[in-house]
């Protein structure tokens, strides 16, 4: 590995290392070490996870394998987060047992933490509700097997052990976990249910942004609509695939943009504000303690029941 010129900048709460891979195969939280010697390889690993880490201005993973020529930004903070600390954060359980719990996030809560975030997210409450998650999926996952969006409501899935958490992935990977959203979007969709099928990936203009991208990975999004308003609908909506902002993104590009959404919405939108209406509103998967087949659902927070009662009235 090289450094590029000037390597190292000095910035307002830290510094920033920079450097270029002319070696290949090593995984990315061993490279970051050897380039920023005072980072511990775990340091390393919470910096990659907290996105202060880029491959060629992307966040990237700490099991990434670099390759030549990768270009890779290290921002290192003047204090370095420290592991995460439990915090008596109330939770809404829908479900526990020995094995996992089934939580109902609300709207405005990060689930991991991240750079920016590094309290009062759900893995800080989960682990002052079960302390002996600490470890389970690795540092700071806490158990917890998928995310759901900081503005997104909903059913999360925590696992109490990696044996747990390992074969609730394998569902998730072979697509056998079925999630159910509603969400409450711009205009009257046409036609009434249907499947959108558009490859999502980074938008080549603005990094920090998903869209539909010829280069993108496959998307596949189910929806139905449950009610129509004058300018709006209920819709259930099922990702068959999952990717990132998946159902935002697809149904922004469909031309119904989900109500709410700062970043692929409507900006003059005056319904709500402070989060999108966007909801995980049930889970059904096979429980792998048991093998049998479970299904939990989470109602619809107070502030979007009030929100369809007033479109009902208008």
């Amino acid at each position: 590995m090289s450094g590029t010129d000037g390597g190292r900048l000095r910035m307002a709460e830290g510094r920033v290392v920079l450097f270029t891979a002319d070696e290949g195969g090593e995984r990315l939280d061993k490279v970051v070490p050897t380039h920023v010697p005072d980072l511990s390889r775990a340091m390393a690993q919470r910096l990659i996870k907290t996105g202060a880490v880029t491959v060629n201005g992307q966040p990237s993973k700490p099991s990434y394998r670099v390759q030549v020529g990768d270009e890779v930004v290290v921002r290192v903070p003047a204090e370095m987060p420290e592991q995460v600390v439990p915090e008596d954060i109330p939770l809404d359980i829908i479900y526990e047992d020995e094995a996992l719990l089934v939580v109902n996030k609300p709207a405005g809560m990060v689930v991991h933490p991240a750079y920016g975030h590094t309290s009062g997210t759900l893995v800080n409450a989960v682990l002052a509700h079960c302390p002996q998650v600490a470890d389970v999926g690795g540092p700071d996952r806490a158990g917890i097997v998928h995310r759901l969006d900081k503005d997104t409501s909903g059913l999360i899935l925590i696992a109490k052990d990696d044996a747990i958490r390992a074969a609730l992935q394998r569902q998730f990977k072979r697509r056998q976990v079925a999630k159910t959203y509603l969400a409450l979007v711009e205009g009257q969709v046409q036609p009434r249910e249907g499947v959108i099928e558009a490859p999502v990936g980074r938008d080549k203009r603005q990094r920090k942004k998903m869209a539909v991208v010829r280069s993108g990975r496959e998307a596949r999004t189910l929806y139905r609509a449950v009610e129509y308003f004058r300018n709006h609908t209920l819709l259930e909506v099922r990702p068959y695939t999952g990717r990132t902002h998946q159902i935002r993104v697809h149904l922004a590009w469909l031309g119904y943009p989900v109500v709410g959404d700062a970043v692929y919405g409507r900006r003059r939108q005056r319904l709500l504000h402070g989060r999108h209406f966007l909801h995980a509103a049930r889970l059904r998967f096979t429980h792998p303690a048991t093998d049998e087949e479970v299904e939990f659902k989470a109602p619809l927070p107070p502030e979007l029941i009030t929100l369809l009662k007033q479109l009902r009235r208008s």
